[in-house]
């Protein structure tokens, strides 16, 4: 696992969890949710991501989890004419 999935699995784990609280504890659970939510949007804007720091700080090595293969990518398609 690398450091952008490992915020991925982060995020989609704690969105489940507070699902998961929601549904058989209380509604106010689903404040969590958007938590993660509005953390990462803040981190997509600003770059800074603490489960990335603290990731990064137990030694999950960094990647990049949207690799886009060179011969498929946009600046490569060939114009038709």
């Amino acid at each position: 696992m690398n450091l952008d999935k490992g915020v991925f699995a982060v995020a989609g784990t704690v969105v489940l969890l507070s699902v998961l609280l929601t549904v058989t504890v209380s509604s106010w659970w689903l404040l969590l949710t958007v938590f993660v939510g509005l953390n990462l949007l803040q981190s997509s804007i600003t770059g800074f991501c603490p489960a990335a720091n603290v990731l990064a700080r137990i030694g999950v090595p960094s990647g990049c989890a949207f690799s886009i293969p060179t011969d498929q990518g946009p600046a490569t398609r060939k114009a038709t004419s």
